[in-house]
């Protein structure tokens, strides 16, 4: 089943084309990488999958829902309900632990009494090695456990996909391969998909389809 269908992608910023009609399709349980050379177009193309930008043209279907046809608040609360975010840099709130920064989506969301959200957010830290770094500040943890904690924010909601933008791009080679290793586990004991845009090739050659952008638009 296509658990995602982007069909006809184009955006455009100012006289720069950087999308130019791209089409995606990623099926539920699957580890999609797309790698390409700096400005292809890829983390573009992300952020469009992802809902954070709208595309001039084409359509994005996410569980057979045309996404861009929804008004802003309606999409803000699909976004967060089935889509969850990865990113190179983990954006972590330095004010708050790692748990409460891994509940934030719950919270954000309101569909979940607050015991519920936190002990979603307890087992997945536990699922990722970080139990006893519950009540640690982003300041007090690694790299490596900075970018578990916003792996766990990205699955609090349960999300239909996770999207990833150079996620272990800021991690040294033994954390990297950790968090790659981390993605499959996750698919293959819990189901999620993944699309990851990285200049990993490691990575890319894990995973079950790897496509490439040039120029914007995807190579055959």
């Amino acid at each position: 089943m296509n658990l995602l269908q982007a069909k006809g992608i184009k955006r455009t910023y100012g006289s720069l084309q950087v999308l130019k009609g791209i089409d995606v399709t990623v099926q539920e349980k699957e580890v999609v990488a797309i790698v390409g050379a700096s400005g292809a177009g890829k983390s573009t193309l992300l952020h469009i999958l992802g809902t954070l930008d709208r595309p001039d043209d084409g359509e994005v279907f996410i569980e057979n829902t045309n996404v861009f046809t929804q008004r802003d608040r309606d999409l803000a609360r699909f976004r967060n309900e089935k889509i969850g975010f990865i990113f190179q840099f983990h954006n972590l709130l330095a004010e708050f632990t790692a748990l409460e920064n891994a509940c934030m989506p719950g919270y954000i969301g309101g569909g979940l009494k607050e015991k519920d959200i936190i002990a979603r957010g307890k087992e997945l830290l536990e699922l990722l090695g970080l139990s006893d770094r519950l009540n640690h500040l982003p300041s007090q943890l690694s790299g490596g456990e900075q970018q578990r904690v916003a792996v766990a924010r990205a699955l609090l909601n349960k999300p239909a996909i996770v999207l990833a933008d150079e996620p272990s791009g800021n991690l040294d080679s033994h954390n990297a391969l950790d968090l790659h290793q981390l993605f499959f586990k996750l698919r293959d004991e819990y189901g999620q998909t993944f699309v990851i845009v990285t200049h990993n090739e490691e990575l890319a050659e894990m995973a079950d389809r790897r496509l490439v952008m040039q120029d914007g638009l995807m190579l055959p």
